[in-house]
């Protein structure tokens, strides 16, 4: 019977989110790859029993992650009836609705149907009665935005999430959305973002700068881009890699000469500081204080505790951070 590590809160310190009263960790643990119907059941528990006992209390989902899509959600269900329950107030769990999900008019985007609908599947799937923040995933063209935030605000007063969220919102858009939640009092407190040495759209777009001025915190997802940023790919692409067993995110093209001269000239810089790549990397997307956590994803329970050690790393000099800037 697993029982939580009475150590798990002495490992870092947690970032409040954002001008709420919740603190995350700074490392919270995805479930987008590696939690599906076709992935080890054991290999999972271990995983998520090993990040909690390092103190990373947030476990991020979706319904549509697997494959097949909404088994992620089943997995974890049965790793809480298994493991975690007993911790429930302990944890946070957040899931997300807007990608395709089942067939119909009704089956995807950012309607208050698909919304709600999703969510009530989403707690049945995890044995849950509420989550603690719900995201919309993507913007909807279409439907209004004040349909999907009151959506949320309703799912909120319902008392199935705690939190409201939004997922890949421009700072344009999240000001938007954060307006509409201002004027209802919908606690809209984060938007996840992708966010990277590599990929720097968070920047680009005004998100960071939005976020900032809105109160809201910053979660990050494909903070190593999709493994290229750690040691993976150092000498090459091996057999076994996320390049070669599934093409969907990151394909052979991503790594040209030029882009490997980069991973190697950060990593050099990584073995100086006493950090592994992975390290450095997910400390640089935490460097700023709007940026509340980083979300690894991981397939054995060595790299969650390689790289929830990112936290303890020492700070960036200015000359460190030209350089990362120069190799991004």
């Amino acid at each position: 019977m697993y029982i939580a590590s009475p150590e798990r809160y002495g490992h870092f310190e947690y970032n409040r989110c954002g001008k709420s009263g919740l603190k995350l960790p700074p490392v919270s643990l995805g479930l987008w790859h590696n939690f599906g119907s076709s992935g080890s059941y054991d290999n999972m528990r271990a995983m998520c029993t090993t990040a909690f006992d390092q103190g990373i209390t947030h476990f991020d989902l979706a319904n549509n992650y697997g494959p097949e899509a909404g088994s992620a959600e089943e997995n974890f269900g049965r790793i809480l009836r298994d493991d975690l329950m007993p911790w429930r107030d302990e944890i946070l769990v957040s899931t997300k609705a807007g990608y395709y999900m089942w067939p119909g008019p009704y089956g995807e985007w950012g309607s208050r149907k698909y919304l709600m609908a999703s969510l009530d599947q989403s707690l049945k799937r995890m044995g849950l009665d509420y989550v603690d923040i719900f995201y919309h995933h993507r913007p909807d063209p279409d439907t209004p935005l004040e349909e999907t935030m009151e959506a949320l605000g309703d799912i909120v007063r319902q008392g199935k999430a705690l939190y409201a969220g939004i997922s890949n919102y421009n700072g344009e858009q999240m000001t938007r959305a954060a307006k509409i939640c201002r004027e209802r009092h919908i606690p809209l407190i984060i938007n996840q973002n992708r966010y990277s040495i590599f990929d720097r759209s968070i920047e680009q777009n005004g998100l960071k700068k939005a976020a900032g001025d809105e109160g809201l915190g910053i979660i990050c997802f494909s903070p190593l881009a999709q493994g290229l940023l750690t040691d993976r790919y150092l000498n090459g692409i091996p057999e076994d890699s996320r390049i070669r067993t599934d093409g969907r995110f990151l394909k052979d093209s991503a790594l040209t000469e030029e882009r490997l001269e980069k991973i190697r000239a950060l990593n050099s810089l990584a073995l100086e500081r006493g950090q592994s790549l992975a390290q450095m990397a997910l400390q640089w997307v935490l460097k700023d204080s709007v940026v509340t956590s980083v979300i690894i994803g991981a397939s054995r329970p060595a790299q969650i505790l390689d790289n929830v050690r990112c936290a303890s790393g020492a700070p960036f000099t200015g000359e460190e951070l030209e350089f990362i800037d120069r190799n991004s």
